[in-house]
């Protein structure tokens, strides 16, 4: 029996839900702030990796399950831990999360990734090939969940052989703006020094695109080999995944975590009014515009038609924006 296909009002109030719970502190257990003993650094189905932050084995890891009461846990949480056996110990509470990163899966149900975090870092590279589109629909989710983005350059060191000028007009846009742009070579070290002093004291979340080079960055940061790295695709020129499971790694003044690539990254769990609002400059001309319910497409008084032919907003970031409400219709 197939199962019941939901409408797009319930998939909306399904999220919404979602939203609430991630966002929620009154269902976190407990303990405050200054009760937790640990800090998951990882998991694997069941089992999570836990820092041991306090005690005399303080910063070693060991292998825990949590209790079945408790909410899935995610890397960057802060919990109360009990030894369980020698080698093994049992999360019993969760602190409360100062913010959350969460990403839909197939079904745009919202899946958290990370807990706890300053920046999102949205890595891409000049190969495989950036888009546009793909990016602000990072920046959309971002700032619905009130975090800070980081846009992140990889490989400039291929621009001397494969110039583009595509990559030159989205880090002008983007710079334009306002969004901090650094451009990086984790092959060459290229900019890894600007990157370092950005992230300094801070904990960052990698996401963008398989084959983006996320685990290379890692490893140039950390200066070790880190974080496996995978090569790209021959047949299709996109990333293999090579990060299977958001890690926590500690480097040098900050800390990274690495979460797993993706090759599409849907917003059908948000409505028109969310999309718009993380498109910073169409939210601030829409409220001029004339007619409140206004489509921005061939209304008289539209602010952002208007906005657009005197070269105040880009055609390209609004042709991104009407291709992610065609998307979600």
């Amino acid at each position: 029996m197939s199962k019941r296909r939901l409408s797009r009002q319930q998939r909306l109030r399904i999220a919404e839900n979602q939203q609430n719970e991630l966002n929620s502190t009154d269902k976190d257990s407990p303990i405050n702030e200054f009760s937790y003993n640990g800090r998951i650094i990882s998991h694997y189905g069941q089992q999570l990796d836990v820092e041991v932050l306090t005690g005399e084995n303080s910063t070693a890891t060991i292998r825990c399950h949590q209790r079945a009461n408790l909410p899935p846990l995610v890397t960057g949480d802060l919990v109360l831990w009990e030894q369980d056996t020698e080698e093994a110990g049992v999360i019993v509470a969760k602190a409360k999360r100062k913010n959350v990163f969460a990403r839909p899966d197939s079904q745009a149900k919202l899946k958290p990734l990370a807990a706890n975090i300053d920046y999102v870092l949205v890595v891409f590279a000049v190969i495989p090939e950036p888009f546009l589109n793909f990016i602000d629909r990072y920046l959309v989710a971002i700032n619905s969940l009130g975090l800070e983005p980081l846009l992140v350059l990889n490989k400039v060191d291929l621009l001397s052989t494969n110039p583009s000028e595509g990559v030159a007009n989205m880090l002008s846009i983007y710079r334009g703006l306002g969004y901090p742009v650094i451009e990086v070579s984790a092959l060459q070290g290229t900019g890894i020094e600007a990157l370092q002093a950005n992230l300094r004291n801070k904990i960052a979340v990698l996401v963008g695109q398989s084959g983006v080079g996320k685990s290379s960055l890692v490893n140039r940061l950390g200066h070790d080999h880190l974080a496996d790295v995978g090569d790209l695709s021959k047949s299709k020129y996109k990333g293999t995944h090579t990060t299977t499971t958001s890690r926590l790694f500690h480097l040098q003044n900050f800390d990274l975590i690495d979460s797993p690539g993706i090759r599409e990254f849907s917003l059908g769990h948000m409505d028109a009014d969310s999309v718009l609002a993380g498109f910073l400059e169409l939210k601030g001309r829409a409220a001029e515009c004339k007619f409140r319910d206004c489509s921005h497409k061939s209304e008289p008084g539209c602010a952002i038609q208007a906005a657009i032919e005197n070269g105040n907003i880009t055609v390209d970031r609004f042709e991104s924006f009407q291709s992610i409400l065609n998307s979600m219709e």
